[in-house]
């Protein structure tokens, strides 16, 4: 899914965590170093990088929670690993704050210093690997599409009651390409096929993978997850994983080309 946090349409977090990892990971050896060398310089630079470690992560962590909130599906598999990523996260620069603060007046780290760091480097491994199964499993922040799918697109609407509401217009899109529509707090898939504009849940019924972000071809969205595919129309499983259908909508195409979807969700 295409990152709510990017310039150009490129992610900003994957950009910035490198800073983070870099320097704390090398705080750790230069404190090593100074403890092992009993030299005030390695402490000295082991201080300065836990600093620019902690300050680089609480700057990372900004498009981090956008992507978070906003990028994630909810009620899915990714957002629990993504709570545990941004848990650790957190965690690893609280312990490298706290070790900072352990050194005596001399910069020389002291022997908790050492092992608070080694334990947050550890959370930061593990948060580190969290974070690359999001983007190469869960592919977030992995835009993916072909021209022929056209880009990422979102839309927020409200609809008052169950009165029919306008969710798009018959050039919208193309032929087997998706729109992620957020309808009073429910996510749904504005998608058009060959026999016309469809509309069904966004959410996979196997991990809770987004369908807006899978594959539409013959009437038929696979969830790029674990190859779920459900029919668009009736919203049953043609192949699994998944064994549960996804709800499908009724549309309707107006003379003036608007599409409305004739009884919003609640």
């Amino acid at each position: 899914m295409q990152s709510r946090a990017h310039v150009k349409r490129h992610p900003i977090h994957p950009a910035l965590i490198p800073f983070p990892f870099a320097f704390l990971t090398g705080a750790l050896l230069f404190d090593l170093l100074a403890v092992v060398r009993n030299t005030t310089a390695f402490g000295l630079t082991g201080g300065y990088l836990a600093i620019a470690g902690v300050a680089a992560g609480l700057l990372a962590a900004v498009p981090g929670v956008v992507d978070y909130l906003y990028t994630v599906p909810p009620q899915s598999s990714a957002r629990r690993r993504a709570s545990t990523h941004a848990l650790c996260n957190v965690a690893a620069l609280a312990l490298f704050a706290l070790a900072f603060m352990l050194r005596r007046d001399t910069w020389q780290p002291a022997a908790g210093t050492i092992g608070l760091e080694l334990v947050g480097a550890g959370a930061l491994a593990y948060a580190g690997w969290l974070g690359g199964t999001l983007v190469s499993r869960n592919m977030i922040s992995v835009d993916h599409r072909s021209a022929q799918s056209g880009r990422w697109q979102e839309a927020w609407l409200t609809s008052h009651g169950r009165d029919p509401l306008v969710v798009g217009h018959v050039d919208d899109l193309k032929e087997n390409q998706m729109k992620l529509l957020h309808v009073n707090g429910t996510r749904l898939v504005l998608a058009r096929t060959s026999d016309g504009y469809r509309v069904f849940d966004d959410r996979c019924t196997h991990r809770g993978g987004s369908l807006a972000d899978g594959v539409l071809i013959c009437g038929t969205v696979q969830c790029l997850w674990h190859g779920s595919q459900f029919d668009v129309t009736t919203g049953r499983v043609t192949c699994g994983p998944a064994r549960t259908p996804i709800r499908a909508f009724e549309v309707q195409q107006k003379k003036n080309g608007q599409v409305v979807l004739v009884s919003p969700p609640g």
